[in-house]
């Protein structure tokens, strides 16, 4: 395909060369290069700067703007917002605002340009490691990566070419502008399953650079790809497939199969941790300083120290390439706040307002916030006076007229609807006032698309403020989480739903969750140490019987808006039960009505759009384009 080879070279351009034998920090060095021929693949440097730039393709997507749109936007985490509703954001809503998605949206097509360069990278190491004197071990990360993006690539476009140009899994270093569908299941069972068993076989235990991929990291996508076929395999609610194959396994397997080894492989995952361990809190797993610890097993990394090796720029982002913006989609405009500037801190960042959390997140997701700490820790739900940081120290009038000074509350969303505020002398940002308190607050259902608390989790984190707001229009330099050991837990759960049974039951391996998730040792919200255990509190209110809704409202406690919503709703084909609609008010300030939103998602809405840059890179007719794409599009 001519876009794969012509994606190699410029990631080459813009990407990093790994000299694996002279590291002296335990990190990826990077040297940029200005050209990534096939030749250089034949040559040692070549193998190994091939292995950092598969590292390097994770901030194309993670962190990325289109990507994160794509697996957010339009689930019940996320809705198009104000800022969002005259472009793709309104269209992968799904609400009918702003068109309808097809082959041209924006976003959509990220994933597929992304991984085929990283695929046929991965390739060309496998070939030509041995000769070069590539240890196993070396080549099992490049296994692992090419598993890894046709697991990504089968999610969200149904079955990929396992042949690039050069033959199956081949390096290809052709100009071939033909392509041809493999199926789903010849994707899983010669593009991803055999890559991931080498990989769990030959790669280390523990990682031999900080990040770099481990036994146990290929064991959690091995279990995950196998629970994710197991259910395509089962189609309980006959979503179609294409390119079209019978819902058959050709190693002979059933879906039952499928699903115990998930559950099987998780807990050689839980019971083998290796490196990798849960925080004992549920605030530390996203509490920026702690970033890098051991619950993360893969991120897109990124730093403060130098540009060159961030990828993007540490003053002013752009919001593409390699840019870590995410969070500035899901980031409303505060600073109408007159007492909040903003800053390169957690709480603040960049504010975009392109996607809102409808109300559901906080009355149904998020419904046990005294005893669950996970909405507190996911949450900015108090903004504060920061005008210290620019040489304000004065306090001045806010709600009530009471003054507010730096580091005090100027704006709360609180956690339930209270009837007592006022808002008849309410401020520019629809806040209302309550009697004695200095902050503007507003109920839940007042939550609209311009106005929602910020997703602290994601969010900005700087040690070069030198006390100041520091530069909060640059991507984030934090590493954004693609895996995590908790996930162990989630997958053999879900699986023992499915049917899969073990050592541990479907409850308590989300009680072990659940439990974590009762651990307090400081309120966000408030600023302050908070000690408390409500672990036993959260485990007697597990039910008693775990189906795969509760599985689902789970898994977006723990792990809501970091891009893992809209496969997991394909997954299980609960998109359009769980998100067909929403609630949430208006698009101005003082919207405080909530509206039930109607989703269309059709069947066919599972698979996304094979993106039009492909079709037109190809020699095809145009009846060989339509076959090629995806049915509804």
């Amino acid at each position: 395909m001519k876009n794969i080879k012509t994606k190699i070279i410029s990631i080459a351009i813009l990407s990093v060369m790994l000299l694996v034998g002279s590291c002296t920090n335990d990190i990826l060095e990077e040297t940029p290069r200005s050209i990534f021929t096939p030749d250089f693949f034949k040559t040692e440097l070549g193998v190994q700067g091939g292995i950092t730039a598969l590292y390097t393709q994770l901030r194309y997507s993670y962190g990325n703007m289109g990507y994160y749109t794509a697996k957010e936007d339009g689930t019940d985490e996320y809705a198009y917002g104000a800022s969002g509703q005259d472009d793709s954001n309104a269209i992968l809503d799904f609400s009918g605002r702003g068109g309808v998605m097809n082959a041209q949206t924006g976003a959509i097509g990220d994933m597929w340009f992304n991984a085929f360069p990283a695929i046929n990278t991965a390739s060309g190491i496998i070939e030509n490691a041995t000769e070069v004197g590539l240890s196993d071990a070396l080549i099992a990360e490049a296994r692992f990566f090419r598993s890894f993006n046709y697991f990504q690539l089968v999610q969200n476009y149904g079955g990929v070419p396992l042949d690039l140009g050069a033959g199956e899994l081949k390096f290809n270093t052709s100009t071939n502008r033909g392509s041809v569908r493999n199926t789903v299941p010849e994707v899983y069972t010669k593009g991803i399953f055999p890559d991931l068993l080498t990989a769990i076989n030959d790669l280390p235990v523990t990682p031999r650079l900080t990040g770099t991929v481990t036994k146990n990291v290929a064991r959690l996508y091995l279990a995950k790809a196998y629970l994710t076929y197991g259910w395509w395999l089962q189609n309980p609610n006959n979503i179609p497939t294409y390119p079209e194959a019978p819902r058959t396994d050709p190693d002979g397997h059933d879906p039952a199969w499928y699903f115990q080894q998930a559950y099987t492989i998780a807990l050689e995952g839980i019971n083998n941790p290796g490196p990798y361990a849960l925080q004992e809190y549920f605030y530390d797993v996203h509490w920026a300083p702690n970033d890098r610890h051991s619950e993360m097993m893969l991120y897109a990394d990124h730093t403060e120290d130098s540009e060159k090796y961030n990828g993007a720029s540490l003053s002013w982002g752009n919001s593409t390439y390699q840019d870590n913006s995410a969070v500035w989609l899901v980031t409303w405009n505060y600073t109408f706040l007159d007492q909040v500037d903003r800053e390169a801190a957690q709480d603040y960042g960049r504010p975009w307002t392109r996607l809102a959390p409808p109300h559901g997140v906080f009355k149904n997701t998020f419904k046990e916030k005294e005893f669950d700490s996970r909405y507190d820790g996911t949450f900015v739900t108090v903004y504060r006076n920061n005008r210290d940081k620019s040489g304000d120290y004065d306090k001045h009038p806010n709600a009530n007229g009471l003054l507010t000074g730096p580091g005090d509350a100027v704006f709360t969303f609180l956690k339930e609807e209270n009837p007592a505020v006022d808002f008849t002398d309410g401020n520019a940002t629809g806040g209302g006032t309550l009697p004695g308190r200095a902050d503007y607050v507003i109920n839940p259902s007042g939550f609209n698309r311009i106005v929602y608390p910020g997703l602290w989790k994601l969010g900005t984190y700087r040690t070069d403020n030198e006390g100041g707001l520091g530069s909060p229009n640059a991507g984030s330099t934090r590493p954004f989480p693609i895996a995590k050991f908790s996930e162990f837990y989630f997958v053999a759960a879900e699986a023992a739903v499915k049917g899969a049974s073990g050592s541990m039951t479907a409850k308590e391996l989300i009680n072990v969750i659940r439990a974590r998730a009762g651990k307090w040792r400081y309120n966000n919200a408030e600023k302050q140490e908070f000690i408390a255990d409500f672990s036993e509190d959260m485990k007697d209110a597990t039910p008693a019987n775990i189906d795969i809704d509760y599985i689902l409202e789970e898994r977006s406690r723990e792990y809501f808006g970091e891009g893992y919503r809209w496969l997991d709703l394909v997954r299980t084909q609960k998109w359009a039960e769980i998100a067909g609609t929403y609630e949430i008010s208006g698009t101005g300030f003082s919207d405080r009505t909530p509206q039930v939103v109607t989703r269309t998602i059709e069947p066919y809405n599972y698979l996304r759009p094979i993106p039009q840059g492909q079709l037109d890179s190809m020699e095809a007719t145009e009846a060989e384009k339509a076959a090629y794409q995806n049915p509804g599009y």
